[in-house]
């Protein structure tokens, strides 16, 4: 599977996941993804490789050990990877390409925030809302 930041600089390739797929709706990953929760998967270091643009890559360190990597160019946060671990958390939502499972948990949901319901009735829709400019 590859996948890319938003302006293209960066892109990657993983020949798998390796964990499940779950929602994250911790602070620093609301903050970090200007997002109410993070999509991510482990991928184990060697079924990660960088394609082009590495040398675009800066990264946070969010928390002790804990580095969270993106595009100096379009600011996409791509990985995360936590010192002495043998994966990297990819983003899932960088993925250009399907990677044929479903979000199994959502972790930190104490964190969540009150104007997100995960499992209500609003409408849905498949782009953008129609009538909306």
């Amino acid at each position: 599977m590859r996948g890319s930041c938003l302006c293209k600089s960066i892109e990657y390739e993983v020949d798998q996941l390796d964990t499940e797929i779950e929602h994250c709706a911790c602070h620093t990953c609301r903050k970090a993804h200007a997002a109410a929760f993070n999509t991510a998967a482990g991928v184990k270091q060697a079924h990660f490789r960088w394609l082009k643009g590495a040398e675009l890559l800066k990264h946070y360190e969010s928390s002790p050990g804990k580095k969270r990597y993106f595009c100096s160019n379009c600011g996409s946060h791509l990985v995360a990877q936590k010192e002495g671990k043998a994966h990297l958390v990819l983003r899932v939502a960088t993925l250009d390409d399907d990677p044929g499972q479903l979000p199994v948990q959502r972790i930190w949901a104490s964190h969540a925030v009150p104007w997100l319901a995960y499992d209500s009735d609003i409408d849905s829709h498949a782009e953008w809302q129609p009538g909306h400019q």
